[in-house]
């Protein structure tokens, strides 16, 4: 294996996912194939990749929603594949943060230089990131993305898995509104069809356990009409 490289290859039509399956075990990479978009964001939650090779039109969530979901909590490479060649979708593909956009038929060989090519710029990008997973805040708010634990005032706080999600999520973007049905897709990883109370319910939770007043906020604000960002402030 090339440094146990795992690809996530997501393709609907199985004659094409056998073709690109095969081809990449050869070339030496692990391939793990999701047939719909729905699958390929639970496997990238569930699993460690270090490529994405998406292709565009999938059931139930489409390449568009999954490359934005996976570009909220990675900057793993990711290639989009897709039989449209009209330059919005390009333009839109690399404005969710794809790093590439490559139009069917191609050829397998140049398939292979580019995956190559990005895997040899993220691995040189990993080698200058430092990144110690502690997040410290004003008013003695402590991430540990690492552990996956929450600490406030050096006392440990116990968040469930959604709330643990929700949180990072918000911090990792800090300043960026999201909306309910955003978080709703993203934490729950379906579409949101009417379900934001589910949201607002797990926020004024985790805003219970960390002390967090919605009219005084230290961390979790309201945007009225849309949904919520992180305010809290870095410590220096």
């Amino acid at each position: 294996m090339r440094d146990s490289v795992n690809i996530l290859l997501v393709e609907d039509d199985p004659e094409i996912a056998r073709i690109l399956r095969d081809h990449l075990r050869h070339e030496g990479y692990e391939v793990t194939w999701a047939s719909t978009g729905m699958e390929s964001w639970e496997d990238f939650k569930e699993g460690t990749f270090q490529l994405v090779l998406l292709d565009l039109m999938l059931p139930e969530m489409d390449g568009f929603t999954v490359c934005k979901n996976i570009r909220l909590i990675s900057d793993v490479p990711l290639l989009m594949m897709s039989a449209r060649i009209e330059e919005e979708s390009k333009i839109r593909g690399l404005g969710l943060g794809a790093d590439d956009y490559i139009t069917k038929p191609f050829s397998l060989a140049e398939l292979s230089a580019r995956i190559e090519s990005h895997l040899n710029r993220y691995r040189r990008y990993q080698g200058k990131k430092l990144d110690s997973g502690m997040q410290s805040y004003n008013d003695g708010l402590r991430i540990d993305t690492l552990n996956q634990q929450v600490h406030l005032h050096a006392t440990n706080v116990i968040l469930t898995n959604k709330e643990w999600s929700l949180l990072t999520l918000l911090a990792s973007h800090p300043g960026r509104a999201f909306t309910k049905a955003e978080l709703y897709e993203h934490v729950w990883g379906q579409p949101e069809s009417g379900n934001s109370s589910t949201v607002t319910v797990h926020v004024k939770s985790l805003r219970a356990k960390l002390g967090d007043e919605p009219h005084h906020p230290r961390w979790v604000q309201t945007v009225w009409g849309s949904g919520y960002r992180f305010v809290g402030e870095p410590m220096e």
